[in-house]
């Protein structure tokens, strides 16, 4: 029972902060949309290609969260766009705080879009809101297709799936259908895209996916 409590208080004041950082982006008329997914999935890759598509079309401003480096954010820093790296020190998620704090560092003065890249994890940050519009789930082919139902509750708080690596389907045993299927019996509302960082297939369908709801 303490446990439950101490969790719940936790949860709670996460919210708080998440709301005071999504008034802020409100208030900047930013559109903030938080990536997470297992490691290894190709998070940074789907920001890399992201980045270089929308380069000169949206500003955008980034956040990196690792358990123990800043690898990921040299990555990014190489299209020319704001960077924060936030290094958890071995926390499995980032949380509403962390986020605030990241946000210190930043111009947010002409900024249109921010990108959160969460820690490698599809359990802890399905229960963490950051402020952010939306959560965009990647999973790859390399995973199998049962993603969704091992961690349904991923896939019930996102707005976004991303099956990503499709140029690798040929040598692995996945159905991107089949994953489709159980993500949307998860979630119906989910709007879903393939993609492959390598051929670039499906980045543009997303990328102007991305522009549209920054016109809603």
């Amino acid at each position: 029972m303490g446990i439950i409590t101490i969790e719940r208080k936790i949860l709670e004041k996460n919210d708080e902060i998440a709301q005071q950082n999504r008034e802020l982006f409100e208030r900047n008329k930013i559109f903030v949309f938080n990536l997470v997914s297992s490691p290894g999935s190709g998070k940074t890759s789907i920001l890399e290609r992201t980045l270089e598509h929308l380069a000169g079309k949206i500003k955008v401003a980034v956040i990196e969260g690792d358990v123990q480096t800043d690898f990921d954010a040299q990555r990014v820093a190489k299209y020319n766009v704001p960077v924060v790296q936030i290094v958890t020190h071995g926390g499995c998620h980032l949380d509403a705080q962390l986020v605030q704090d990241a946000l210190n560092k930043i111009s947010l003065q002409n900024i249109q879009m921010l990108i959160i890249e969460n820690v490698g994890n599809l359990v802890c940050p399905a229960n963490y809101d950051l402020g952010e519009a939306m959560k965009v789930v990647i999973v790859s082919t390399t995973e199998g297709d049962d993603k969704p139902l091992k961690y349904p509750g991923m896939f019930l708080n996102a707005s976004v799936l991303i099956i990503n690596k499709i140029d690798l389907l040929p040598y692995v045993n996945c159905s991107p259908n089949q994953l489709k299927q159980n993500a949307l019996q998860i979630n119906p509302k989910l709007i879903t895209f393939e993609t492959s960082c390598t051929t670039k297939e499906g980045i543009s369908e997303w990328c102007e996916w991305i522009v549209r709801q920054l016109h809603k």
